[in-house]
């Protein structure tokens, strides 16, 4: 039986943009728990460092739609260069400031202006989108890219708090800013493969949130994203509470091999139910994962209840982005793609700050009770878009 990833790799130019994009999509995952481990270490506490790790992630979710706006209409090569420079400027900014120990207002500030980093998991989706469009390759490209998201989200943070544990506590942001301009300047420079600028039909000025259809998908995958956010921040306090910080970094693999394990076997997937019946399983059992994170007591519980919920996480924004790519445009799939994206941003910023704000008030397990009602939020999100997103979703695009 042929392996339908290797069969994606026969386009010429694929692999590079594929491994360039996977090191400049790093970032975005390694800031906000980085940021989180930075400064618990230096300040103290987690209320700070979840609510700058928060302005980042928002910032990041208002920025990333007007930047690929702004690719739509001037291409990759124009605009990726200037944003990246602009977010991981003020990113390395951040750091400097931290180190100097200087006024927490400066930490906001250069918090929000590193949110100009660009989505590169949408812009690696659109050049899968002008290789493959209108052929089956394109779904498992898709998926192939939301295991690669998924594994980004996930591998992200262990790296970056345990290269801020054992080296110096600015240390896993700032080999985000690193990955950052050498991911970005080596996929610019792919011009073989750049997706040419395509001519928009229709009113522009409506952003394509304002589609019911692309909402629900948001609102799910922000659900999602708190319950990573959750993840993220609790099992660092948690292992520090436990006495063994350097332990987050394992507990947050976990969740990885789990996720990615099943994204990767989903992707691979032809199954014949319809899409809104595969995102409304998805989500519910999402749900239902949260569950065992109530129960936890020692590392070992934290890491078998991080594995169960990371289990439905990858076939979740599979779903998710195959349903995106059928209800928008096909000269807006980079916008609509990126609003999924900003979905997932602004739940990690929301997961992030209010676990934080009930760690530094509750103790450590206290912050699980965020994922849990994340998951009703994910849930309720299945149920609405089962509906908005029944049989007439492939002939009923948004005209946004």
């Amino acid at each position: 039986m042929a392996n339908p990833y290797a069969e994606l790799f026969q386009a010429p130019g694929s692999k590079a943009f594929v491994a360039a994009g996977m090191l400049a999509r790093m970032p975005i995952s390694m800031t906000g728990i980085g940021v989180i481990t930075m400064l618990s270490q230096v300040r103290g506490g987690y209320g700070l460092a979840g609510a700058v790790a928060a302005t980042f992630a928002l910032a990041t979710a208002f920025c990333a739609p007007q930047v690929s706006r702004l690719v739509d209409r001037y291409g990759q090569g124009r605009v990726l260069p200037l944003a990246a420079a602009l977010g991981g400027g003020a990113l390395l900014l951040l750091l400097l400031c931290t180190r100097l120990q200087a006024p927490d207002w400066t930490l906001f500030v250069f918090a929000a202006m590193a949110g100009c980093m660009p989505s590169m998991s949408a812009m690696v989706r659109a050049r899968w989108s002008e290789l493959y469009r209108g052929q089956p390759q394109l779904q498992t490209a898709f998926a192939l890219e939301s295991v690669l998201d998924e594994v980004c989200f996930i591998l992200g943070p262990p790296l970056s708090v345990g290269l801020s544990v054992l080296l110096f506590p600015e240390a896993g942001p700032l080999v985000g800013a690193i990955l950052l301009a050498a991911g970005v300047g080596t996929f610019v420079l792919q011009k073989q493969t750049e997706p040419p600028v395509h001519a928009h039909h229709g009113p522009q000025g409506r952003w394509l949130i304002a589609s019911p259809k692309v909402l629900v998908l948001m609102l799910l995958l922000m659900a999602m994203g708190t319950i990573v956010g959750v993840v993220d921040v609790v099992s660092v306090a948690f292992a520090e509470h436990q006495g063994q910080p350097a332990a987050a970094s394992i507990v947050l693999s976990v969740y990885a091999i789990g996720s990615c394990l099943a994204g990767l076997a989903f992707g691979a997937l032809r199954l014949t139910m319809p899409l809104h019946r595969q995102f409304l399983f998805c989500g519910l059992a999402t749900a239902l994962t949260t569950l065992p994170l109530l129960w936890v007591v020692d590392i070992l519980g934290l890491s078998l209840a991080i594995f169960v919920s990371g289990l439905f996480f990858a076939p979740t924004l599979i779903v998710s982005m195959a349903l995106v790519e059928k209800v928008v445009p096909a000269s807006r799939l980079t916008e609509g793609m990126t609003w999924l994206i900003t979905g997932l941003s602004i739940g990690v910023a929301l997961g992030a700050a209010s676990s934080g704000w009930m760690i530094d008030r509750f103790g450590a397990p206290s912050g699980f009770w965020v994922a849990l009602v994340a998951g009703a939020v994910v849930l309720v999100s299945a149920l609405l878009g089962a509906r908005c997103l029944g049989p007439g979703v492939n002939s009923q695009p948004c005209t946004g």
